[in-house]
């Protein structure tokens, strides 16, 4: 009869069978029935009563076993997406999917991360020079306090991204659209950029300087707090963006501001008025 316990638990537990977690639980519960069998047929009930009453007492187990099974295989997918502390030099991760990676403190230069889906990933401390993200999903990713040396993020999705406090020399940036990113303390001098829209965002003592974001759109901006001398917004869009310091504005931010070139730039009327009261050179500007 034991036998016949058995092969019912293992008939139940057969689409399971490879989920670590549900092991011991088909042990124990095989165990339990055994017992039960036994105190059954102990009472003096023939074994195909106690058998059948045995069986019976299982109850609906399917649903717990369906959790036990799902929670199994996403710790096993966890484990699986851990890179941390990886050498990954030159590895192909293009087109993958992977969501809340850890890929910290690795060895990730010159990797190739096109097209893939890494929404809600970390990289810190890891090195990612030249590494190529073109047309990466890069929602909700921790590429803070990095080497980007010479990375590639041309077309790669940027919401809520952050690169506070990277290198950014050598960088590409074309045709990205910045929504809320985390650009503070990071100096763009060095980056490419081309046709690119920066929507929101934390632009908190980034450095600007000489920078030529001609053509470029900028919305919901306030770059008071960013190093802003001689930059270039020769035909941008300007919607919504502040250049007003929250501190008093010494000479030297109102020198800054004067170096700032916006011929052809197209603006609304308060960043028009707001850069008006600072002293900026607005020939040409158009206002919307």
């Amino acid at each position: 009869m034991q036998d016949k316990i058995k092969k019912y638990v293992n008939i139940l537990f057969e689409p399971y069978t490879n989920a670590k977690s549900v092991a011991e639980l088909k042990s124990d519960l095989l165990a339990d029935l055994n017992e039960r069998f036994e105190d059954l047929t102990a009472q003096g009930k023939d074994t195909e009563t106690a058998l059948s009453e045995t069986l019976d007492s299982i109850g609906d187990i399917e649903e717990t076993l369906e959790e036990m099974a799902s929670l199994s295989h996403n710790l096993e997918r966890q484990v699986l997406v851990n890179f941390s502390a990886s050498a990954l030099h030159g590895s192909d991760f293009a087109g993958v999917t992977l969501h809340g990676g850890k890929l910290t403190a690795s060895d990730l230069r010159n990797a190739d991360f096109s097209n893939a889906d890494l929404t809600g990933s970390t990289f810190k401390t890891s090195a990612l020079q030249n590494a190529n993200f073109e047309n990466a999903n890069l929602t909700d990713c921790n590429l803070s306090i990095l080497d980007l040396t010479d990375a590639n993020f041309r077309g790669a999705i940027l919401v809520r991204t952050d690169f506070s406090m990277s290198e950014l020399k050598g960088v590409t940036f074309i045709h990205n659209k910045f929504i809320d990113a985390n650009l503070s303390m990071v100096d763009f001098r060095n980056a490419r950029l081309d046709s690119c829209i920066f929507e929101g965002g934390d632009f908190k003592y980034t450095d600007l300087r000489g920078l030529d974001l001609a053509g470029h759109t900028l919305r919901n901006v306030q770059l008071g707090k960013a190093a802003l001398a001689d930059i270039s917004f020769k035909d941008a869009v300007l919607q919504n963006v502040s250049f007003v310091p929250p501190f008093t504005m010494s000479k030297k931010y109102y020198k800054a501001i004067r170096t700032i070139r916006f011929a052809g730039a197209s603006m609304d009327k308060l960043t028009y008025n707001s850069l008006k009261n600072l002293g900026a050179e607005l020939s040409g500007v158009i206002v919307l």
